[in-house]
């Protein structure tokens, strides 16, 4: 039996009407939830079962309408310790079951009441298995979600869902990041310096590498190579971020640099898009994309498999099974998803540099890919030495 948090007001019951409506024309009707009022953004879903609350504050799903595939959401209601930003950055929200009263003793508010506050419209009562199979059958895609007593007719909210921006082309990094920088102190002995480019980052990354004695200083999206190496790092950590990497012209050209002078490279997420077109690799749009905290995925470097977060719409284009020369020297795909062969890492072979497109922080969890932050403290070991 789980016994409600003392005074914590049950979820309210919602009587006004909305609908979801994609840009193929298929719309999906419901009830309000959080906001009323109505909001665009490139329709995806998420198959993590927990952790809501670290994917709503995510800045990677800035632009975003994330799908829960699990049923039931905000049964824990929400906190004042687990967003990973600032904000909600995703554009709208989408269940089927919303929890009626939070059950945990963390719990501050309501989801609903979150999703009111700070302006972000869902829709709830929508039966979202059918919705993920529609868009792993015909791709992500842009949508809207309308709520209110007054909606217009579908092909009028049609009309302006294909008036929307898409995914593909869009350069959102510098519209999420730190303005900033800001320094996130070791914990502990300080035993090594990081420059991070905030390109997203959540507020757990460079948690994790305060615990392991690291000063982390988060530049912005634009800062320089300069900026970077005023902070005298032993390491540099690109990380996660929205939009298109193919648009990321400043980042690819910044971890250029930065792989000139063979410093110590980390990337996650975005950050390995980054990495993968600093190499010369392509880079191109998956058809729904990996979001959850699920995917499975094996280090070759060791051939343990990891279940890993994600949250990521792009990939890299590399090849899987031999060792490319660039720039840079040698490169090669160090991890790889076992569900659809994706590429989830690559590693230099002559310098000290690699990232991954998974989120190895993974607040809500798995953890199993923890240890990469292990292997990043190694690299700048090594490089001192």
């Amino acid at each position: 039996m789980t016994i409600s948090n003392p005074g914590q007001t049950p979820q309210r019951e919602r009587v006004s009407p909305a609908v979801l409506v994609l840009e193929d024309g298929r719309a999906f009707r419901g009830r309000a939830y959080g906001a009323v009022g109505e909001t665009f953004g490139e329709a995806v879903f998420s198959t993590g079962m927990t952790g809501y609350q670290e994917t709503l504050t995510d800045p990677s799903y800035h632009r975003q309408v994330v799908v829960m595939t699990a049923p039931h959401v905000g049964n824990t209601g929400v906190n004042d310790e687990d967003a990973e930003s600032q904000r909600i950055w995703v554009s709208g929200y989408v269940v089927r079951d919303p929890a009626r009263t939070p059950s945990n003793w963390r719990s501050r508010r309501t989801l609903d009441d979150e999703l009111e506050r700070q302006g972000v419209v869902g829709i709830s009562g929508v039966d979202t298995r059918a919705l993920t199979r529609h868009l792993r059958e015909r791709g992500a895609m842009r949508v809207g979600i309308f709520s209110g007593e007054a909606l217009a007719d579908d092909a009028t909210l049609l009309a302006r869902v294909r008036q929307a921006p898409e995914m593909a082309g869009a350069d959102l990094s510098a519209e999420v990041a730190t303005k900033e920088t800001y320094v996130v102190p070791a914990i502990g002995e300080k035993k090594y310096t990081v420059a991070a480019v905030d390109l997203g980052i959540k507020g757990m990354t460079p948690h994790r590498m305060a615990e392991r004695g690291i000063e982390v200083h988060v530049l912005p999206a634009t800062a320089t190579l300069d900026e970077i190496y005023a902070t005298a790092p032993d390491g540099v950590f690109f990380s996660n971020g929205p939009g298109d990497p193919s648009t990321a012209d400043h980042p690819v050209a910044l971890m250029r640099g930065v792989l000139e002078r063979s410093t110590p490279l980390f990337g996650i997420c975005f950050g390995n898009q980054i990495l993968g077109r600093a190499l010369g690799f392509g880079t191109y749009k998956l058809k729904y994309g990996h979001r959850g905290i699920n995917q499975p995925v094996q280090d070759r470097t060791t051939g343990k498999v990891e279940v890993t977060a994600h949250n990521h719409g792009f990939a890299v284009d590399a090849p899987l099974d031999e060792v490319s020369d660039t720039a840079f020297g040698r490169a090669e795909v160090s991890h790889v998803c076992l569900n659809d062969q994706v590429v989830e890492g690559l590693q230099l072979l002559d310098r000290p540099a690699f990232s991954v497109q998974y989120h190895p922080e993974a607040a809500a969890g798995p953890h199993d890919a923890a240890y990469l932050f292990d292997r990043f403290v190694t690299l700048m070991e090594g490089q001192r030495a």
